[in-house]
């Protein structure tokens, strides 16, 4: 009991279930987990500095690598030395240049021919003026400037779009020459040729590089070329010059103005294309200095590091250091917090993926939450307790997989059991990873131990996933001891140790770890479900007996409500089965969904005699209050009786936040809708949030309403069942759990069908064989009602035959039931 109030006072802490909340918890985890790995987290004590005296002889218990710092160093500057420069060249200078001279000289042109437009139509509206007899001089005009005005307003924004400035005899000459697309494109062709060659900012920066040449990459595509031949590109200077050497060719029918002009407004635009990436360049000179591995030389086994009484001196401290390297490794503060983090990001992982992203409810999600921990961490004492134990019983010889048979004998794999039956296979599996890893990192051998306890781990969680009666617990241990013996063997022959008896020996040992795998998951489960309010099938099993009080209850105070439970038990079962669900888990919260009405039987229509209802008397108001009584009354008994939280959550959920339509439509008509508010006549909610409440809420709704049919043909029990869910669905009852609208779909058929099986019509039974005997003529068309009414018949004939034994006999029962 302690620790169950225990574990649900920590429940109520992360059920919030705050992103920080979550990060210090799984912290906490993987820090116990490094201190169970690396329980002595020390640094060597063996360490000097120079000027130390040595207090003892230390030797080399075994070859050790020694880093040649000096060596290294060179090596690593050759590295660095051989990479070669990079410059970037800017691919899309030239399209740059050209677009801005497009734009500049295209946009002058548009004023040159806005300005003719605009003095033609000037023109057209002086005409009627003058046809009027009007003198032209007197005719009305609009008020246009001077071209070469408006052009010379505009050389500001034209050398704003190219980018330079312009003297205003060059502007002057670009005006007369009407920004023509002749001049244009020679400009572009001229600047085009020179970029393509390729211009440096500095050139003798880039000839020192000449006897190795440089990496030239493409600023824009990335691709990278080696080019040895650097007096190819021009410098700055150069380029202007061949500015007008490439010009002459192009520009021979200018005019000398027009050539000059070209001249200065190519030297303008171009800029250098081809720059030095020092940045780059040192990266990856780093880069090639971090590639080159350390060197080193080898010290033999047993040779004498420093003797008693030796001043330390800088040799000495290498020396000692590599061997606290090698040897002491293992006890590093450092190790451990990296391991530390190692198996944090291992956690976070672990939940974000296969706890996180789950769409159940937030304590749902605590609750899963806290019991994953717990369990990793309980299994990771256990491993860290056979740990020791191996200590204590080592194997005589050393060829053997492991060093002790006790670490065949753990029993890790219950951990993954207990999952599986609680949280299923898809989260049973990754801690099997989980549990592996973090054993291979606890015992000596590695890879030995992650093969070992990942593979009977999921197997161990793969046979009790479908756990429905206790003794699986054992046949599931017995399945994995003899896998744990295969095992045992497989590992000698990888390891190619032939010892015969340390073989027996660990087969013996690793059949108990999975034997005992079995039994420690069977003596778990019921402390699991006492403390964490899960339900496995097993517990399920036992709750949908018949004959648990609460059902024995209902069936005696409210047996209209039992019957309707049982029936919605079978609908949801039915349904579940179709979508996938759990349908062990639908059936038995449909049993226990209305246990509240027991409370107050006679309130619920299906549990009034005679035609009497008492809601006749009563306000709509205290009547929908009674029927909202029965979902809290359902809560307190499942809490009372120890149903479990998935049923307890089903109780409280199956109703959702649904409106009770007849009070509300009732109080209505009694004192007028402006009066009457309807959240009054609402279920309090929550509304579903799983799959199997979802399936309760329509199976509860359908089945109830399926009494009211007067003549239940399969149709109208379609067109009821299309009816009602729609209506579930649109109220929005559903928009919290996971149902799909297929699996909307897969619901309304399973219920059209079992309800169909439950309606289905029958044959009017006779009431006496006798007249339909005389008549053999229509002997076929009776055929089935003889068939049906033989017994029945039979059983008449009898009755009027018996003797009568007193005064008061009549030959038939006919107060039969009557009270």
């Amino acid at each position: 009991m302690f620790f169950s109030r225990l574990t649900k006072r920590i429940q109520g802490r992360i059920s919030p279930y705050s992103n920080s909340l979550v990060f210090w918890v799984l912290a906490l985890v993987a820090v116990l987990i490094t201190l169970l790995i690396y329980p002595s987290l020390v640094v060597n004590s063996r360490t000097y500095k120079v000027g130390d005296i040595a207090a003892k002889n230390i030797k080399a218990p075994r070859d050790l690598f020694v880093e040649d710092r000096e060596t290294t160093e060179e090596n690593r500057r050759k590295a660095a030395e051989a990479v070669l420069t990079v410059y970037d060249r800017d691919e899309a200078m030239r399209d740059a240049i050209i677009q801005k001279l497009h734009a500049a000289f295209e946009g002058s042109r548009r004023i040159i021919a806005d300005h003719a437009k605009a003095l033609e139509e000037a023109a057209k509206t002086s005409q009627p003026h003058e046809s009027e007899g009007q003198d032209a001089s007197q005719a009305v005009r609009p008020a246009i400037r001077p071209l070469a005005d408006v052009l010379a307003d505009n050389k500001a924004a034209f050398e704003q779009v190219l980018g330079i400035e312009l003297t205003d005899e060059n502007y002057h000459l670009l005006v007369k020459d009407g920004f023509s697309h002749n001049l244009e494109n020679h400009i572009s062709q001229i600047a085009s040729q020179i970029l393509a060659n390729g211009v440096v900012a500095n050139k003798e920066i880039l000839l020192e590089e000449a006897n190795r040449g440089i990496m030239l990459r493409g600023l824009q595509s990335k691709n990278e070329a080696y080019v040895q031949s650097l007096k190819q590109f021009y410098s700055y200077a150069q380029a202007r010059t061949m500015v007008r050497v490439v010009g002459d060719p192009i520009l021979k029918d200018f005019n000398p103005n027009l050539i000059n002009l070209v001249v200065e407004l190519c030297q303008k635009l171009i800029k250098p294309n081809i720059t030095l990436n020092m940045q780059e360049t040192l990266a990856r000179k780093q880069e090639a200095r971090e590639a080159v591995t350390e060197a080193h030389y080898i010290i033999k086994a047993g040779e004498m590091l420093l003797r008693d009484g030796d001043k330390v001196t800088a040799e000495h401290v290498k020396k000692l250091n590599a061997l606290n390297k090698q040897e002491g490794n293992q006890r590093t503060v450092i190790r451990g917090i990296g391991m530390g983090f190692i198996v944090l990001f291992f956690l976070i992982a672990f939940h974000l993926v296969y706890l996180r992203p789950s769409s159940r409810e937030q304590g749902q999600k605590g609750r899963e939450f806290l019991f994953v921990c717990l369990v990793l961490l309980s299994f990771f004492v256990v491993a860290r307790l056979f740990l020791s134990i191996s200590a204590v019983f080592p194997h005589e010889s050393g060829a053997a997989p492991f060093s002790s048979p006790a670490i065949f004998a753990a029993p890790l794999a219950a951990g993954s059991m207990i999952l599986c039956l609680f949280l299923g296979l898809d989260v049973a599996l990754p801690f099997a990873i989980a549990m592996g890893f973090f054993a291979s990192a606890l015992f000596a051998k590695p890879f030995e131990s992650w093969i070992y306890f990942f593979l009977n781990s999921t197997l161990g969680a793969y046979w009790t996933k479908e756990c429905r009666e206790r003794n699986v617990f054992i046949k599931a241990g017995a399945k994995v001891g003899l896998l744990n013996v295969g095992l045992v063997a497989a590992l000698y022959l990888y390891t190619g140790a032939p010892a015969v008896k340390p073989l027996v020996i660990d087969m013996s040992m690793a059949f108990i770890g999975g034997m005992g795998a079995g039994v420690l998951t069977a003596g778990i489960v019921p402390l699991v479900e006492v403390s964490f309010g899960f339900a496995t099938d097993i517990k399920l099993l036992e709750l949908a007996n018949l004959d648990k009080p609460v059902l024995r209850r209902l069936m005696l105070e409210a047996p209209g409500t039992y019957h309707h439970s049982m029936l919605v038990g079978s609908l949801v079962e039915a349904a579940a089965t179709a979508i996938g669900a759990n349908p062990l888990l639908a059936r038995v919260c449909g049993y226990y969904h209305d246990i509240g009405k027991i409370n107050k039987p006679l309130y619920f229509i299906e549990n009034q005699m005679g035609g009497k209802n008492r809601h006749d008397k009563l306000a709509p108001s205290m009547s929908s209050l009674i029927l909202i009584a029965h979902v809290r009354d359902g809560v307190e008994m499942a809490t009372r009786y120890k149903l479990g939280k998935a049923i307890t959550d089903t109780i409280q959920q199956h109703h959702g936040t649904s409106k009770i339509s007849y009070f509300f439509e009732k109080a209505k008509q009694l004192r007028g809708e402006e009066n009457v508010s309807e959240a009054d006549f609402r279920y309090p909610g929550p509304r579903p949030q799983t799959k199997e409440a979802g399936l309760v809420m329509l199976a509860d709704i359908v089945e109830a309403a399926s009494r009211t049919l007067e003549n239940p043909t399969p149709a109208r029990i379609q067109g009821l069942v299309q009816r009602l869910v729609n209506n579930v669905f649109s109220d929005g009852q559903l928009d919290e759990c996971e149902l799909t609208l297929k699996d909307l779909h897969q619901i309304a058929k399973s219920f059209n069908q079992i309800l169909s099986g439950i309606y289905h019509h029958r044959v009017e039974y006779i009431e006496s064989a006798s007249k339909g005997e005389g008549k053999k003529g229509d002997g076929k068309k009776k055929e089935g009602k003889k068939a049906n009414a033989g017994a029945n018949g039979q059983s008449a004939k009898n009755g009027d035959k018996s003797p009568q034994n007193g005064k008061g006999s009549s030959g038939s029962l006919k107060r039969l039931g009557l009270s």
